[in-house]
C-alpha cells in the first residue's frame, strides 16, 4: 500500500519534468537587430520567443531635444497569427543558414540588420543590409513594423503620464498608419492602448480611438 502511494506522488513529479524538459527543447527565440545611424531609433533590438512573449530595447527618443529612452527592455506579447508568420518564414529562410545579403555595392544603405535563431537543433546569425530572398524581405518588414508600433507604445505611455492632450495626435497617427498598413502587431501594445481606455482623466475622443485600435488588435 505505500508502495502504491509513493508511485502516486512520483508520477505527477516525472510527468511535470518531462512536461517541463520537452518544452524547453522545443522552445525557439528569433531576434532582429537594427543599426542604421541618423534614423530614430538608430539602434533597436528585437526577440520573439516561439510562445508569442517578446522583448524590446532601443535608443529611440520623443523628440530631437530628449533624451534616449529608457534602456530597460519593454517585454510585450504579439499575437498568435503574427508568431505563426514569423516562425513559418524563418523556417523558409532555412533559419538565416547561409548568405541571406545581396551583395551589391551600388544598392542603397539602410542599416545594418541582423537575424538570429536559436532552439535545440539550431542556433545561427546572418547579416546583412538587403537581402533577396523573399522570406526575409517580408521577415524584415514585420520586424520593422513591431518597432514602430513599440515606439508608439513607449511615447503613449509618456504621454498618458506626463501629457495627456499630448495623447490624441499619436493615437490619430497610429489610426492613419494602421490604415495604410504601415504598423506592425497592434497586439504589442494592447496593454498600454487598455490602460487608455480605461483612464477617465483621458479626454473621451482620446479613450474612443484607444478602443477602435483595440478592437483591430482584436482584444
Amino acid at each position: 500500500m505505500s508502495s502504491l502511494r509513493n508511485r502516486a506522488l512520483v508520477l505527477p513529479v516525472v510527468l511535470f519534468l518531462s512536461t517541463f524538459a520537452h518544452s524547453q527543447n522545443n522552445s525557439a527565440t528569433v531576434g532582429f537587430t537594427l543599426d542604421f545611424q541618423g534614423a530614430n531609433p538608430s539602434h533597436y533590438e528585437i526577440s520573439i520567443a516561439s510562445d508569442g512573449r517578446g522583448s524590446y530595447s532601443s535608443n529611440g527618443q520623443l523628440n530631437q531635444q530628449s533624451e534616449p529612452a529608457d534602456p530597460a527592455p519593454l517585454q510585450f506579447t504579439i499575437s498568435d497569427s503574427v508568431r505563426t508568420q514569423i516562425f513559418d518564414l524563418v523556417k523558409k529562410s532555412r533559419y538565416f543558414s547561409g548568405k541571406i545579403d545581396s551583395g551589391r555595392k551600388n544598392i542603397a544603405n539602410t542599416g545594418n540588420k541582423v537575424f538570429t535563431y536559436k532552439d535545440a537543433g539550431h542556433n545561427s546569425q546572418a547579416t546583412f543590409n538587403y537581402s533577396p530572398v523573399p522570406a526575409i524581405q517580408e521577415l524584415t518588414s514585420i520586424f520593422q513594423g513591431l518597432s514602430t508600433t513599440l515606439e508608439f507604445g513607449r511615447r503613449l505611455t509618456y504621454f498618458r503620464k506626463y501629457e495627456k492632450l499630448a495623447l490624441d495626435d499619436d493615437l490619430k497617427r497610429i489610426e492613419q498608419m494602421q490604415r495604410e498598413n504601415n504598423l506592425g502587431d497592434l497586439q504589442a501594445i494592447s496593454p498600454v492602448l487598455q490602460g487608455i481606455a480605461d483612464d477617465r482623466s483621458v479626454m473621451n475622443v482620446s479613450r474612443a480611438r484607444a478602443l477602435r485600435l483595440l478592437a483591430l488588435a482584436g482584444k
